[in-house]
């Protein structure tokens, strides 16, 4: 009985791995009989657990059922849920704090020993910072997230960085968590153009608008494009500066929303980055510690020189 409980376990982690099994990669891996991986499956089905047999070629996989089935996790899963719940606890999508500290608790409690310290040991060993960004509500998320999916047009109030409010329509493409906020990356259809949208700026309109056909992403890498669309577009000032030092060293100093990296050589590359006061830029690039040149804007350029003498009249030789 045991053997066929533990045998059960082990069908039930494999298929919650990979998106279909044949009849003979299953027996191969359990040691038994093809007859046996059919009277497993069986079993499985009678617990709640919608396995499904594919057409022609025998073979099976986990679908979507009813019911909420238990889930088989290993050490590292249960440790990477029971920290994403925690921080979810906390995170910046409003109204799921009190869900996560339920689910984190019903977690904790069958966890191993080992996996418990794991737990608490990350946890007491972490100092919170607060509130990373602006809070959004799940609704918004998962509605704008189905927009995406299903290639319907959405339609929305929008409030500006700088305090302007107008409606939006625009073609959603992909939601992005920068780790302080949400963004919407959609084509904007009065603009005629991509736009980026934060949001917790904006307020969705019922019902959404006509399906359209999907539209090529502007660009093959979406990371540095919301990169751009982040840390340069929305600001007054758009710095440009040569920095003397491999590129991996400078994106070091910095996150993925604070600028742009881009190689030069092995030895040198360009940081792109924005801001709405030029001090701001100068001091941020500054204290890199990094040897730099910049080259725009105009005022930037003068506004460091300025700075330069100041210190060098501040430390006289």
């Amino acid at each position: 009985m045991l053997e066929t409980s533990a045998r059960l376990l082990r069908l039930l982690s494999l298929l919650q791995t990979h998106r279909e099994w044949s009849g003979a990669e299953l027996s191969e891996r359990l040691g038994v009989t093809a007859r046996t991986v059919r009277r497993d499956v069986g079993r499985l089905r009678e617990l709640g657990y919608p396995v499904h047999a594919t057409a022609g070629a025998p073979g099976y996989r986990l679908g979507a059922g009813t019911d909420l089935p238990p889930l088989l996790l290993d050490d590292d899963e249960a440790v990477a849920v029971a920290v994403g719940l925690r921080t979810a606890a906390g995170g910046s999508v409003s109204g799921i704090e009190e869900t996560s500290v339920r689910a984190l608790a019903k977690l904790e409690r069958v966890l191993p020993s080992r996996l418990r310290h794991r737990v608490h040991a990350l946890r007491s060993m972490t100092v919170p910072m607060g509130r990373a960004g602006s809070a959004v509500a799940p609704a918004s998320l998962t509605a704008i997230a189905a927009a995406c999916r299903d290639h319907e047009t959405l339609r929305f109030d929008y409030r500006t960085h700088d305090g302007q409010e107008g409606v939006r329509a625009a073609e959603p493409y992909r939601l992005v968590h920068s780790g302080r906020h949400w963004y919407l990356l959609g084509w904007d259809t009065d603009r005629a153009g991509w736009r980026t949208y934060r949001v917790d700026r904006l307020s969705l309109r019922t019902p959404n608008g006509p399906r359209f056909v999907p539209r090529d992403p502007p660009d093959s890498d979406l990371v540095a494009y919301m990169s751009r669309s982040i840390s340069i577009a929305p600001y007054r000032y758009r710095g440009r500066f040569t920095m003397h030092a491999p590129a991996e060293v400078v994106a070091a100093h910095m996150s993925a929303t604070m600028g742009t990296v881009e190689p030069i050589d092995e030895r040198s590359c360009t940081l792109s980055s924005g801001a709405n006061d030029l001090d701001e830029l100068a001091v941020w690039v500054a204290l890199m510690d990094i040897d730099f040149e910049v080259h725009e804007p105009p005022e930037l350029v003068d506004r460091i020189r300025a700075l330069s003498a100041r210190l060098a009249t501040a430390a006289p030789a």
